[in-house]
């Protein structure tokens, strides 16, 4: 039986996304689905680059990534994540939602997450301590927002402050100009980094080098533009981009996860939520490994059965 929120809305899992990781997001959208006991207890969207008119008219233009400047492009893989932080105006700043990277499965039930006590929360993330030198690091990539809390997320004026420069995109994605008493933290299960235990609820395949659909391709992501201690960005860069001309996505270390993501894969062909068409155009495109239709058929059935129903 659906269950909503005592403002009368249901519960949304979002996963955003950009034509790149699109198929990824497709299976991340079925697998919350069909591991939780009551999938009609929430939604589940997709929330697309593509689709963003301020993101598209955005093209080109310069900002600022922990002090560098760089300029906007559509055709990058993560160009998705702004995006996360649209949600609280798609949900008309109103109810639960959890907002995710389209790398991101669900092996547990998120009705688990939507039924916790928040204790007043507007944010609940996981923290990372030490990543990208940040101590106190929060992994924005998993958010349970409470987004009546979040008045202050407004999509439009927020990416106007990026590209105007009076926000770091550092400062945006790792939530540092959020009150640190409203932000909650996520048990690491909730956003497990390529860590597949029986313990996972919510896994993030998160080294972009070594996502099983992408395994053999080109690079087609960029670098953070950093320097190296004494060694300035400016000197870094030439060599980063003649590292992305030629490297190419590896396969995962835990060969697990590739058969997760294609037993995902396969279910979602069979109920029709992604067609075959769809992973043509992903492996013409380069989105997706050339043999990823091979790899269905090879772990097809191969996923331990869903969770019995909620009675």
């Amino acid at each position: 039986m659906s269950q909503a929120t005592p403002d009368g809305t249901r519960p949304v899992v979002f996963v955003h996304t950009n034509a790149k990781q699109r198929l990824g997001a497709l299976v991340s959208a079925h697998s919350f689905r069909r591991n939780a006991r009551d999938p009609q207890a929430f939604e589940v969207r997709l929330i697309e680059a593509e689709d963003s008119a301020p993101l598209r008219a955005a093209e080109g233009r310069t900002f600022r990534r922990d002090g560098h400047d760089r300029a906007w492009h559509m055709d990058d893989l993560q160009s998705f994540t702004p995006l996360r932080f649209a949600v609280p105006d798609a949900m008309g700043h109103r109810g639960l939602a959890l907002v995710v990277d389209p790398d991101v499965f669900a092996v547990g039930d998120v009705g688990e997450l939507f039924a916790r006590d928040r204790e007043g929360k507007a944010i609940l993330c996981r923290a990372r301590p030490g990543h990208n030198g940040a101590a106190d690091y929060l992994a924005s990539s998993v958010m349970l927002l409470d987004c009546a809390l979040l008045p202050h997320w407004r999509f439009g004026p927020m990416l106007e402050d990026l590209f105007a420069g009076r926000l770091d995109y550092v400062e945006l994605i790792e939530l540092r100009r959020e009150r640190r008493e409203t932000v909650g933290l996520l048990d690491p299960v909730w956003n497990s980094f390529d860590r597949l235990t029986p313990e996972t609820r919510l896994l993030h395949t998160t080294k972009r080098r070594t996502q099983p659909w992408k395994t053999g391709l080109p690079v087609d992501f960029t670098l953070r533009e950093r320097g190296f201690g004494p060694i300035p960005a400016s000197v870094v860069r030439p060599f980063l981009r003649l590292w992305t001309a030629h490297a190419r996505y590896r396969p995962h270390p835990d060969p697990r996860q590739e058969a997760l993501f294609f037993g995902l894969l396969a279910e979602a062909l069979d109920a029709g939520s992604v067609t075959p068409e769809e992973v043509e155009r992903g492996i013409r495109e380069r989105h997706v490994r050339p043999d990823s239709l091979a790899l269905v058929e090879r772990h097809r059935g191969g996923l331990p059965p869903p969770p019995a129903a909620a009675a």
